[in-house]
């Protein structure tokens, strides 16, 4: 992998998990609001053994590690155990270390709202960057090994039932709340997910089309396929120009094809994914 692309990865994908950290050290935990995941079930536990919730986290990933690796081999990417571990630091330096405001009102609703909003954006530029914050998802990939039960379905029964240990531990009140940001996290996921990493398909007839495509190339430094096809009405041969991109780079597309011929022909539709390079790895997706 280019070494820049891979530096701006990290970068990221550590931005987004101290994002996630301080949703759970300033919302979260302090309410008891165990919204699924390692943290979610070190929050439990904290209340059962008084360790620190990020002790708990630092000791519930090397367990999960260590099942892992005994049981469907150690595939995880350095990535991933690196925000892995970078999150359990952050959320352990922020709660014991470096001590930072905690929200303790009496309005649970602005807790469950503000740390749901930090925690899933910063959880959405992770997996962005091709990378996990690990935890239940080990459990997840051996349900799946083993027993053939999709990912996200074991990651859902996982959470809830954090949810509901969530109301044994702290109160109905409070598990109603947990299972409430389970819900909204999963949603809110999606939806940054879905407008950072949303791609666009473009499609342009153009007696142009090899100054859109060199444009394209060298400018925007993507791809572009040429495609052979024969006009229904006409009967005539042309060539098609495939070419997808981020949404964001679609307006400068848009002039270009724009100033070096007005006259064309251009269909725009959104690719919910777009796996490959330049895009999301293959092997990361579902």
């Amino acid at each position: 992998m280019n070494r820049k692309l891979l530096v701006r990865e990290y970068v990221f994908a550590t931005f987004g998990v101290i994002l996630t950290s301080l949703g759970l050290v300033i919302f979260l935990i302090p309410n008891n609001i165990a919204a699924g995941g390692v943290s979610g079930l070190a929050m439990i536990l904290n209340k059962a053994l008084p360790i620190s919730v990020g002790l708990w986290m630092y000791i519930l990933n090397g367990i999960l590690f260590v099942i892992a690796a005994l049981t469907i081999g150690f595939d995880f990417s350095a990535k991933t155990v690196y925000c892995t571990f970078v999150l359990t630091f952050f959320v352990d330096l922020f709660d014991r270390i470096i001590v930072i405001p905690k929200y303790t009102g009496e309005d649970m609703v602005l807790a469950v709202f503000f740390g749901v909003m930090l925690t899933a954006v910063g959880m959405a530029i992770t997996f962005t960057q091709n990378a996990s914050t690990g935890g239940t998802d080990i459990l997840a990939r051996i349900a799946n090994r083993y027993l053939a039960v999709s990912m996200g379905l074991t990651l859902l029964l996982i959470d809830f039932s954090i949810g509901i240990l969530a109301g044994f531990s702290f109160g109905a009140k409070t598990g109603m709340y947990a299972i409430l940001a389970i819900i909204i996290n999963g949603i809110t996921i999606d939806f940054v997910m879905k407008g950072i990493e949303v791609s666009t398909q473009v499609f342009v007839i153009s007696e142009k089309n090899a100054e859109i495509a060199s444009f394209v190339l060298n400018k925007l430094k993507r791809g572009a396929t040429f495609i052979d096809s024969i006009g229904a009405y006409s009967g005539s041969k042309r060539q098609l120009l495939m070419i997808v991109l981020r949404r964001r780079e679609l307006t400068e597309l848009i002039s270009f094809i724009r100033r070096a011929d007005p006259k064309a022909f251009v269909v725009v539709s959104e690719a919910r994914y777009a796996l490959g390079e330049g895009f999301r790895n293959i092997k990361k997706i579902f």
